[in-house]
C-alpha cells in the first residue's frame, strides 16, 4: 500500500495528474462532469464539506459556487500547492492539507458533507471499513457521505483512458495480461482496482448503516449514507 501511495504521491501528481484529466476523451469528460452534478446534486445546503483526495482541486472549485467552506485532503504536497493556485480567487473559502484519508486530523462530527469520490476507496489503498468509519467519525449526524467507483458498463472507456495516459508517459506500461475485470495493472507497479455496487453493500453492511447505491450516466457507481442521527440509529439518504 505505501508502494502505491509514493506512486501517487511522487508520480501522478500536481501538473502530471491536471494532464490525466486534460488528455480524457470525450466519453471520459462526460463520465466525470456526470460525477460532478450528482454530486452537487446530493450536497446538503450550506455547511462544511471534505473532499478526500482533492488532488489539484479539481472538484474543490466547482463546489465553491455554493455557499459553503471546501476542505480539501490529499497526500501530495506537489497537488497541494497547485490546488491553491487553481482555486484562486476562491481560496478564502478553502483549506487544504497533507493528510492520511485512514488518520484524518480533525474533530468528531465537524463536516455536513464528506466526499471520496472517483474511485478514492480503491486508490488511496486504504481499509475501506477503516477509511469509512473515519469518514462517519468527522461528519456530523445527519451529514451526507458519498462515494463513487466506475460502473462495470464503463470499462472499456475506462481502459482506454488510462492507454491514453500510459501513451502520454503518465502510468507506465499497461500488461494486459493481468489487466481485466474492472483491474488495470501497469508493468511499473501501479495497479487500480474497482469498488462495485455489492462491495458497497457490504461494507455499508460491516459498518452498521444503510447505503443507497445509484448508477449514474452508465459510468459511476455511487454510494450515499446519511449519518445516524443517534446512536444505533440510521436512515437512508
Amino acid at each position: 500500500m505505501e508502494k502505491m501511495n509514493r506512486y501517487y504521491a511522487e508520480k501522478l501528481s500536481a501538473e502530471r495528474l491536471k494532464s490525466v484529466y486534460e488528455i480524457a476523451t470525450p466519453r471520459v469528460k462526460r463520465y466525470l462532469d456526470a460525477e460532478l452534478a450528482h454530486v452537487l446534486d446530493r450536497l446538503t445546503q450550506n455547511g462544511r464539506i471534505l473532499d478526500l483526495g482533492c488532488g489539484y482541486g479539481r472538484i474543490a472549485k466547482p463546489l465553491l459556487a455554493k455557499p459553503v467552506r471546501v476542505v480539501g485532503i490529499d497526500n501530495s504536497i506537489a497537488n497541494l500547492e497547485l490546488a491553491r493556485e487553481f482555486v484562486g480567487a476562491a481560496w478564502p473559502a478553502c483549506a487544504f492539507f497533507q493528510m492520511d484519508a485512514g488518520h484524518l486530523g480533525f474533530a468528531a462530527g465537524c463536516f455536513d458533507n464528506v466526499l471520496c469520490i472517483q474511485n478514492g476507496i480503491s486508490a488511496f489503498k486504504v481499509d475501506p471499513l477503516e477509511l469509512l468509519k473515519e469518514m462517519m467519525r468527522v461528519a456530523r449526524p445527519g451529514a451526507t457521505i458519498l462515494l463513487s467507483s466506475y460502473s462495470d458498463r464503463f470499462w472499456e472507456h475506462r481502459l482506454e483512458w488510462f492507454q491514453l495516459q500510459s501513451e502520454h508517459g503518465l502510468l507506465g506500461e499497461i500488461d494486459y495480461e493481468r489487466t481485466g475485470d474492472g483491474v488495470i495493472v501497469c508493468r511499473d507497479g501501479f495497479k487500480a482496482t474497482t469498488f462495485r455496487r455489492r462491495d458497497f453493500r457490504a461494507l455499508a453492511e460491516r459498518a452498521g448503516v444503510r447505503a443507497t447505491i445509484t448508477e449514474v450516466d452508465e459510468s459511476s457507481i455511487f454510494c450515499e449514507i446519511t449519518v445516524p442521527l443517534l446512536p444505533g440509529r440510521d436512515r437512508i439518504g
